[in-house]
C-alpha cells in the first residue's frame, strides 16, 4: 500500500520489451536506500516488485495486464518517473490509501495557470471510472495523491500547488500526454458490495427493518440481503 506522496523522480535506464511484457530498470537513490528483493515500489503509481537492484537502480518486471492498462508501455530510456516505496507502518499517512493498482489512463485535455496553482483537465480512457470520481474526493494520478476539483460526465479537473508540481513529473505533463489513474478505493468496494446485496440499495430500504437510509427510516420487515433486525441491533441501528 502507498500514500500517494512521491519520494523522488527516477530516470528510466533500460526498457526491454517482449510482446506485451517488459523489464524495466530505473535509476534512483532515495528509494534504493533500504531496498530488498521482493519489495514494492510504485512507478508512476503502478505497484511493481523489485527483482534486482544496486545502490543506484532497481529492476522490475511488468506483466501484460499492467502493460496494457498503464502508461508504462510508453516508457523509454531517459524518461522521468514518479517513485514511492510501500508505506511503512510507523510513517505518516500524508496522502490517501493508494494500492498501486491502476484503473485506467487519462489524457491531459488542458493545462492552465490559476494564480499560484496549475489546473489540469483530464479525460479517462475508460469513461466508466467517472462514477468513482467526485468533487473534493481523492484520486491518484501517476501515483500522486490529489483532490478532485470538478467532475463531469467525461472529464475531471485537479489543481496542483507549486510544491507538488516541482517534486513530481506533473511538471512535464502537457495536453495530449497520458497519466495513470487510480480512483479512490472506497467507492469501488461500496459498488461491489451493492452488486452482491451485502449493502441494501435505495430500492431495498423498505426491506431492511429499522435501517436508516439517508434521512428516511425504512419500515420494519425482514432483510432480503442477509441483513436482519438482530444484525442491525448488533451494529448500533436498533
Amino acid at each position: 500500500m502507498f500514500t500517494g506522496i512521491i519520494e523522488e523522480i527516477g530516470r528510466v535506464r533500460r526498457v526491454y520489451k517482449q510482446g506485451e511484457s517488459m523489464k524495466l530498470t530505473v535509476g534512483a537513490t532515495k528509494v534504493t536506500e533500504d531496498v530488498r528483493l521482493g519489495d514494492s515500489i510504485a512507478v508512476n503509481g503502478v505497484c511493481l516488485t523489485v527483482v534486482a537492484f544496486d545502490s543506484a537502480s532497481f529492476t522490475a518486471d511488468v506483466m501484460p495486464e499492467t502493460f496494457r492498462q498503464t502508461n508504462l508501455r510508453h516508457l523509454s530510456a531517459g524518461d522521468r518517473v514518479n517513485l514511492e516505496r510501500a508505506m511503512a507502518l510507523n510513517g505518516r499517512f500524508g496522502g490517501h490509501i493508494v494500492q498501486g493498482h491502476v484503473d485506467t489512463t487519462a489524457r491531459v485535455v488542458s493545462r492552465r495557470a490559476e494564480q499560484n496553482a496549475v489546473v489540469f483537465r483530464l479525460e479517462p480512457a475508460d469513461a466508466g471510472v467517472m462514477k468513482y470520481i467526485v468533487p473534493r474526493g481523492s484520486i491518484a494520478l501517476d501515483g500522486i495523491s490529489l483532490t478532485v476539483v470538478e467532475a463531469g460526465d467525461r472529464t475531471f479537473t485537479v489543481s496542483i500547488i507549486p510544491h507538488t508540481l516541482e517534486q513530481t513529473i506533473l511538471q512535464d505533463r502537457q495536453p495530449g500526454d497520458t497519466v495513470n489513474v487510480e480512483c479512490d478505493l472506497l467507492g469501488k468496494y461500496v459498488e461491489r458490495l451493492l452488486a452482491f446485496g451485502v449493502i441494501p440499495s435505495e430500492t431495498d430500504v423498505s426491506a431492511v427493518g429499522p435501517f436508516m437510509a439517508g434521512n428516511r427510516r425504512a419500515a420494519p420487515g425482514p432483510g432480503r440481503n442477509g441483513i436482519t433486525e438482530q444484525f442491525l441491533a448488533e451494529h448500533g441501528f436498533g
